[in-house]
């Protein structure tokens, strides 16, 4: 398994179903080790090599039994090393992390380390993404109560996995263990849905209200505009736009299950589609979760620090900027809007969104943190961003930055909405 991952092909959660398809006469147990011991080594990947260079063998062999000696414990392996083996993992076992240099220690590459250690206390962050995350559920607040969910599955065979309420969001639901969710019934009726709490707190922040127009622009599987939907009551129009048609293909179902009536799922070409230029102006409230470098989610995918190259934030950059002037032109005077990522790092965060102040002077920056404050009055945020953290908040890494058009500065273009109506016309005259 290790050998298909670490070529780095596909991301690692693809390549590990994959392979798993690919073996069906692994039971279920050998099935879970397998994936705990990968997804161990890919954490502490840095560091186990450097202990394996003083190891004889396939070097996949030699992180093969680091992973799994660290999930199963050095004895259960004991019948299946030579003693050479043995040997070697008791010496390489006995090596105190705290003597390695941080980088090491931590298994980060030297530019994420260099990049995460100018944030406040950076030695406890990394360890927090090196810890696996829990699983998060969001109850759907157009089908049910957090409150009664918690307790029916504490009475069902759920209960072993100790569901509690995430201590910030008022719809997430924390899970000790990974179940297979999607067998569950609530899951199957549209009751519940996998989502990272951080994730969650960002609909707060959009703050949608019945009747009106909203825009989830990078909806991917759609599971923020889930939320945002059953927020306005299944009222109002809500547009979940995304450059692949696959990703929405992927959330109809999800949209089905939740009982919503309100969401238009519409796969764009580009974020200057004549679809997007025909909402000029239009929507209340619009949200940007941009494309980003995903470091915030290291806990769930720790491949994604192999796999990303410090030479691609600046392309990535480009493109959040772009996404952001074009979902700008479709809030309306007064209206909102969102840009959030994924990421724990300045470029992707605080220097995008000055960026876009500066560019954008009919916008102003309003304070995250006191948007949060009353619905999560333990979430402490200095603002006026809103940066969670793993080690702090419990969550992903999360950030988001929220701008009001101002309404007297605010004059929509005449000209774009008229040439954008003339361009989607003689694309469809049915539109």
């Amino acid at each position: 398994m290790l050998g298909e991952i670490l070529q780095w092909t596909y991301p690692a959660d693809a390549t590990l179903s994959h392979w798993l398809r690919a073996h069906p006469a692994l039971g279920a147990r050998d099935r879970a080790e397998v994936a705990e011991a990968v997804y161990d080594v890919l954490r502490h990947l840095r560091r186990y090599r450097q202990l394996s260079e003083s190891g004889v063998g396939p070097a996949s062999r030699r992180l093969a039994i680091l992973g799994l000696a660290s999930t199963l414990g050095a004895a259960a392996l004991r019948d299946g090393l030579d003693p050479v083996e043995g040997e070697w993992l008791q010496r390489v076992g006995n090596i105190d992390p705290a003597t390695l240099p941080r980088a090491v220690r931590t298994s980060m590459p030297d530019w994420l380390d260099e990049r995460l250690g100018r944030l406040a206390d950076p030695d406890t962050l990394m360890a927090a993404l090196n810890r696996p995350a829990p699983l998060d559920l969001r109850v759907n607040p157009l089908k049910a109560e957090r409150d009664a969910v918690v307790a029916a599955l504490g009475n069902s065979p759920a209960a072993r996995y100790d569901p509690q309420p995430t201590p910030h969001s008022p719809w997430g639901i924390r899970l000790a263990g990974r179940p297979a969710v999607n067998r569950w019934p609530q899951f199957e009726n549209g009751s519940l849905e996998v989502q990272d709490e951080g994730s969650q707190l960002l609909a707060l922040l959009v703050g949608p209200k019945r009747g009106e127009m909203i825009i989830d622009f990078c909806a991917g599987a759609g599971g923020k505009a889930l939320l945002l939907g059953a927020l306005m009551r299944s009222t109002g129009r809500l547009y979940a736009f995304d450059v692949s048609a696959a990703r929405l293909a992927r959330a109809k179902p999800r949209f089905a299950r939740s009982g919503l009536s309100n969401v238009v799922p519409v796969a764009i070409d580009s974020e200057n589609d004549t679809r997007v230029k025909r909402l000029a102006g239009k929507a209340q409230r619009v949200l940007v979760d941009a494309p980003c470098s995903g470091i915030g989610t290291l806990r769930r995918n720790p491949d994604l620090k192999w796999r990303q190259h410090p030479d691609a934030l600046a392309e990535l950059g480009e493109l959040q900027a772009r996404i952001l002037h074009s979902a700008a032109r479709c809030v309306a005077p007064g209206g909102r809007l969102v840009y959030a990522t994924c990421s724990l790092l300045a470029e992707e965060n605080e220097v995008q969104a000055q960026r876009f102040l500066d560019s954008h002077p009919d916008f102003e920056l309003i304070d995250g943190a006191a948007l949060l404050a009353n619905r999560c009055p333990e979430l402490q945020l200095d603002g006026p961003y809103v940066q969670l953290r793993p080690d702090v908040h419990g969550t992903d890494g999360f950030f988001a930055a929220v701008f009001e058009r101002k309404k007297a500065a605010a004059r929509v273009d005449k000209a774009e909405i008229q040439a954008g109506v003339a361009e989607a016309l003689a694309e469809d005259p049915a539109a």
